[in-house]
């Protein structure tokens, strides 16, 4: 029998390629520090020059000013100790955000977001265009929106343990404090949304959206519209949240369901374990379902919740259920 080494058969070939492979130097992660002292003092510069796969660290302070661009398709961005507070004061990133998310697998940690703004009403503290976004223990404040997600079906974007608040009184567009588009799912849990104006406190277009174990209370002061928007139906599971809704409320409905019709080939709502608050007077709706704008009516599966003030909770005269 011929040897397959003799005979130049695949052994030397592997051998070859993996005494290349070990040539070869590997591609290491580095961690990136950005301060007031460090060789980077800005964040933008760490956005420019991180390789996909790096860390970037963020020491305490206040950075004005110091939006950014990231376009890496893997990345860690983390705030050390104390919250650094990324302050916009009147710019921002491609007329977007402080900080534009282009397409790629992000994890942020111990951030906070204040003061965007724009011409066009809609200046983000995270514009999300693509990919998978994780965001922990992070805080947008006084945004016109805290973050916009784009309308790509595919993206995921998931939230915990993060602060939404303080909408500013702006007129010629609504502030959300989190607007999330036509993506393919969204998870927020054990966080905060108050002090809204005029628009929402969540609003969700995705195709799938998991609300679970949150305080959404507008606050004495605040002044939102819906505290939940779900306009275009998909698979929703609002479980263990408390939902409340001020006097000044934009709108006698807490959580409203499917208002602007059908894009979603599956319609389902789940309403369970909630504790209901509306202070609105002379009452209005716990939950509004929308089901004649859709093909066939949503499922729906609603019970275990608690519900304070004057409102309609059950869907009845809307879905025929």
């Amino acid at each position: 029998m011929r040897s397959a080494i003799g005979a130049g058969g695949t052994a030397p070939k592997l051998a070859l390629a993996l005494l290349m492979a070990l040539a070869l130097p590997l591609a290491q992660a580095d961690t990136l520090r950005v301060g007031p002292h460090e060789a980077l003092s800005r964040i933008a510069d760490a956005a420019r020059l991180a390789k996909d796969g790096d860390t970037v660290e963020i020491l305490p302070g206040e950075y004005r000013a110091d939006v950014a661009v990231w376009l890496q398709k893997r990345l860690t961005l983390r705030g050390i100790g104390q919250r650094p507070v990324l302050i916009a004061d009147g710019m921002s990133a491609e007329g977007k955000a402080i900080w534009v998310i282009r397409n790629g697998e992000f994890h942020l940690e111990n951030l906070e977001f204040r003061g965007s703004r724009v011409p066009a009403g809609n200046g983000a503290g995270i514009r999300f265009e693509g990919g998978r976004l994780t965001v922990r223990h992070c805080a947008f404040i006084d945004n016109q929106m805290g973050i916009l997600t784009s309308n790509d079906g595919v993206s995921e974007l998931v939230i915990e343990h993060s602060r939404f608040a303080d909408a500013p009184q702006q007129m010629h567009a609504l502030p959300h404090l989190l607007y999330v588009g036509r993506i393919a799912r969204v998870e927020i849990r054990h966080s905060r949304f108050e002090h809204g104006y005029r628009g929402h406190l969540i609003k969700s277009r995705a195709r799938q959206s998991s609300i679970r174990d949150n305080v959404i209370v507008d606050g004495p002061q605040g002044e939102a519209s819906y505290e939940i928007d779900l306009p275009n139906g998909g698979i929703a599971m609002i479980t263990g949240n408390t939902i409340g809704q001020s006097a000044k409320t934009q709108n006698p409905v807490l959580i409203s369901y499917g208002a602007e019709g059908n894009v979603w080939p599956d319609n389902r709502l789940s309403l369970r374990n909630n504790v209901l608050i509306s202070d609105y007077l002379p009452g209005g709706w716990f939950l509004r379902i929308h089901g004649d704008k859709f093909p066939t009516p949503p499922r729906l599966d609603i019970g275990d919740n608690e519900t304070h003030g004057i409102g309609i909770l059950t869907p009845t005269e809307e879905t025929g259920r």
